[in-house]
């Protein structure tokens, strides 16, 4: 995992070394500047070391071509072997993007699995992408007659740009070629189909998130889980422990925060308990969230008060894991793809219009929640990874009936009982990897089940002086703190993640 900047027809080094450093919390392992003889391009890159940490260092230059990459690709091995691994000169996954792009294919990109946005330049041509969902941040800016591109907004911070806008996800761009969308979100299935064998795609269904949290732990390095105690960090948290059993491992590293006392940090110590993992939590007050809130600010790129609130516990789990290991999983996309929200109740009659909210919502994920766990981890110089987003995964859950994922009642039963169900389908594919009352735990939002919304009444008493902040209140102080963090806040503001009327609701639980 990384941090990265190009400069293409702009030529300028040290400005290149100020952007990346603004940045540099990225990858504190090594940072270098670079050029690519005989073309107008300047790469500088921030490493996390995680895939071939002795020889993976970036820029990666080869001939006449550079590469700069951000992101993991999940089946680099596979690649090696199809492509010929004596034309490989270094261990990193990055390198097979290189590689890919010199076979010529027409749609070599879509050959990439993984979670992943890079530049790569030749002396006369630049090629810039990002994976499918958007789980990696990719800006573009122009300057003059060049462009800009960085993994963060605040690399652009003073530095005098005509515009910024995010690459938008599964989406390429090449100078020669122009712009490519070159992934599309499959369309939800809908209604459930007569004869349809539950128990069937239901096991299906945990094959696949099965493969899926076992490819996205490939890894040099040892890789923990977030674990709320909420139902998708619980499911990712007991299949990775048996992966780790499976290769003869230790347990796997869990991590949990919240006030004490508060649900999701006693969830969270059942889960641990009944999966066998070495678990560690950090309990914070409302005195931690006062000195830590204009640090969360600048680093999400955000003042809305959804993402706020659900940054702060982010914060303080991507603390407590980074002091043992370098990457975690979290159980992000869960509720975009197996209708997790509460607002989705709203369809839980119509399964064609809830299939197409969450067609809808996945895509809008890359500027909300994958924007939040990106900065926020990376804060402390920590990967993230998302199984749940895999794309083999993805096409599975969308194949899979709307009508399956939010019912009235249980689709098995004999009787109906009237209650609405979230995640069906995906509580009754993993529902012996946790106890019961755990597999149909209700759904509490992270910064409630945390505590996190208890502990900030206090906090913004502390910083406002009031005895009560409502909510317009708390949202002019985060935009305070933010335009005070940053020398340009008005580009930082235009491109901040939040959610807007359409996203109908605030942060998941996991």
């Amino acid at each position: 995992m990384c941090g990265f900047v190009c400069l293409w027809n702009v030529g300028d080094e040290e400005l290149a070394g100020s952007m990346i450093r603004k940045i540099a919390h990225r990858g504190p392992d090594a940072v270098e500047v670079a050029t690519l003889e005989n073309a107008p391009v300047v790469m500088a890159h921030c490493r996390l070391s995680i895939i071939g940490p002795e020889d993976g260092a970036q820029p990666i230059y080869q001939s006449s071509e550079m590469l700069i990459a951000n992101g993991e690709i999940y089946n680099h091995r596979d690649l090696r072997a199809i492509l010929g691994a004596s034309a490989f000169e270094t261990q990193s996954d990055s390198e097979t993007i290189l590689h890919l792009f010199r076979s010529g294919e027409a749609r070599w990109i879509s050959r990439l699995d993984g979670m992943f946005a890079f530049v790569l330049a030749t002396r006369n041509r630049i090629v810039a992408a990002r994976d499918p969902l958007g789980i990696k941040p990719l800006y573009l800016a122009r300057i003059g007659e060049g462009y800009a591109f960085a993994s963060e907004l605040k690399a652009f911070d003073g530095v005098a740009v005509e515009s910024i806008e995010a690459i938008p996800p599964g989406t390429l761009y090449d100078s020669e070629a122009g712009w490519r969308q070159w992934y599309r979100t499959p369309h939800g299935a809908a209604e459930l189909e007569p004869g349809t064998d539950i128990d069937r795609t239901a096991a299906e269904l945990r094959l696949v998130l099965e493969e899926a949290v076992a490819k996205w732990m490939v890894a040099d390095v040892e890789v923990g889980a977030f674990l709320s105690g909420g139902l998708d960090s619980s499911i990712i948290a007991a299949i990775a422990q048996r992966v780790r059993t499976d290769q003869g491992k230790g347990p796997l590293k869990t991590f949990s925060v919240g006030t004490e006392g508060s649900p999701d940090l006693l969830a969270a110590r059942m889960v641990a308990e009944h999966i066998g993992s070495d678990h560690r939590e950090y309990v914070f007050t409302a005195e931690d969230l006062a000195e830590n809130l204009r640090h969360v600010i600048y680093h999400l790129e955000s003042a809305d008060v959804d993402l706020v609130r659900s940054a702060i516990p982010t914060l303080f789990a991507a603390r407590l894991a980074r002091a043992e290991v370098k990457a975690v999983l979290t159980g992000e996309g869960a509720d975009e793809l197996f209708a997790g929200y509460t607002y989705h109740h709203e369809y839980v009659d119509d399964p064609r219009a809830l299939a197409d909210e969450l067609t809808r919502s996945l895509g809008t994920m890359h500027n909300i929640n994958l924007q939040r766990v990106d900065r926020v981890t990376m804060a402390e110089s920590l990967e993230a990874r998302t199984p749940f987003l895999d794309r083999e995964l993805i096409d599975f859950a969308q194949s899979i009936p709307a009508a399956l994922k939010l019912c009235r009642t249980d689709p098995e039963a004999e009787e109906a009982t009237g209650e609405t169900t979230e995640k069906w389908i995906l509580r009754k594919a993993c529902a012996d990897l946790l106890p019961t009352r755990l597999v149909w735990r209700k759904k509490a939002q992270f910064d409630e089940g945390s505590g996190t919304v208890d502990a900030l009444t206090g906090a913004l008493q502390r910083l406002t002086g009031f005895d009560e902040v409502d909510r317009a209140a708390e949202g002019a102080l985060y935009e305070r703190l933010l335009r005070e963090a940053y020398q340009d806040p008005e580009r930082i503001l235009e491109n901040a993640g939040t959610w807007d009327s359409a996203d109908r609701v605030a942060v998941p639980a996991d």
